[in-house]
């Protein structure tokens, strides 16, 4: 088999000659060529034609930001960023992934090799990963509903605390490729969706605020970060804290977020299995599960316990839409899934499905 060719991209020469070093350490990647900005990167991208690219966010001339999009417009290649794990880092990130690109590591504070060997192993699953994604799932996600975008962010939405009383929950878990399918489905519910909706969205701590504050500008419900003894409301998007698991917990006839540190699951903290386990036991709702584009196998045991306790409806977007199709696929090969969707598609299914309409 051929090896992964992986274009890294630094302004920093210590940065690219070490990333080339971890990179090549493992036999099935290879590194034909390292840019020094987003124009060297966007020219290279064309010449080399590499399976992969690696690339840093700040660098002078053209940044990591702008060369995503350009190579999204000229020839879409996955494209891994590697962060800074500052607030302003994570903001970038977020960014960058609407943008295109389908993943990112967190640099280490230090500068030094022995930082970044640190996350060597995470950056070598993430490039291998990133491989395989599907050419088709790089572009723009088609609008699930052009009708509900506004000329600005946030116009005409009702900003309200939410609905306290509801009778239905949505849970959703995505990974890999999740922000941009985010995007597409939160951003495609229409105002006044009067339930609330639960997300895991595998990432680290900052990462998830900027996630959420990201998709609140976009939306017509209220997307935030989940806070720990909160009560759920209708029209209300709760996005699962980095390193920490969301769960949900009914008191006194309310519904509270629990926040947990209990032990990783699947590999992850927050952990979809943990979240859909969570809502598979809340009998009283009419209960809804969404699992989307994500590597490895969380979320499939959990929406496998949904369907046994009585789950509404079980969703897995389609292959086609799919950046990696691993968590979806993981959960029909259990045999769960009722309904499968392309992601443009997802947003209708469930307001068809809840009745909201």
């Amino acid at each position: 088999m051929a090896a992964i060719r992986v274009l890294v991209v630094d302004d920093s020469i210590f940065m690219r000659k070490l990333i080339k070093r971890l990179l090549e350490e493992d036999p099935a990647l290879t590194v034909p060529g390292v840019a020094t900005n987003g124009a060297e990167a966007v020219t290279m991208a064309q010449e080399l034609k590499p399976d992969v690219i690696t690339m840093d966010v700040e660098m002078p001339g053209m940044n990591g930001l702008d060369a995503v999009s350009a190579i999204m417009r000229s020839r879409p290649v996955p494209i891994v960023m590697l962060s800074s794990q500052t607030q302003e880092g994570a903001v970038a990130t977020i960014d960058a992934l609407r943008r295109g690109a389908v993943d990112f590591v967190g640099k280490p504070s230090g500068s030094t090799s022995f930082d970044l060997y640190k996350v060597r192993t995470e950056l070598v699953a993430k490039v291998k990963a990133a491989s395989k994604t599907q050419k088709a799932a790089l572009k723009p996600p088609p609008e699930a509903n052009p009708a509900a975008k506004r000329a600005v962010p946030g116009a005409g939405r009702e900003d309200s605390p939410g609905f306290r009383t509801f009778g239905q929950v949505v849970a959703i878990g995505t990974s890999t490729g999740g922000p941009r399918a985010l995007d597409a489905v939160l951003s495609a519910l229409p105002p006044g969706f009067p339930y609330p909706v639960l997300v895991v969205q595998h990432m680290p701590p900052r990462f998830t605020r900027s996630l959420a504050e990201r998709l609140d500008t976009i939306c017509e419900v209220r997307v935030s970060e989940a806070e720990d003894g909160e009560a759920l409301r209708g029209g209300r998007v709760y996005i699962a804290p980095g390193d920490r698991h969301l769960t949900v917990a009914e008191k006194n006839g309310e519904y509270l977020v629990k926040l947990t540190e209990d032990p990783l699951r699947s590999g992850h903290r927050p952990s979809v299995d943990a979240l859909f386990e969570s809502v598979a036991r809340l009998s009283k709702l009419k209960r809804h599960y969404v699992i989307m584009t994500g590597m490895g196998q969380d979320g499939a045991k959990g929406m496998l316990l949904a369907k046994e306790l009585g789950a509404a409806s079980t969703i897995a977007e389609s292959q086609e839409t799919c950046v990696v199709y691993g968590m979806p696929r993981s959960a029909i090969e259990l045999g769960c899934v009722e309904h499968v969707v392309p992601l443009g598609r997802i947003a209708d299914k469930l307001v068809q499905l809840t009745g909201k309409g």
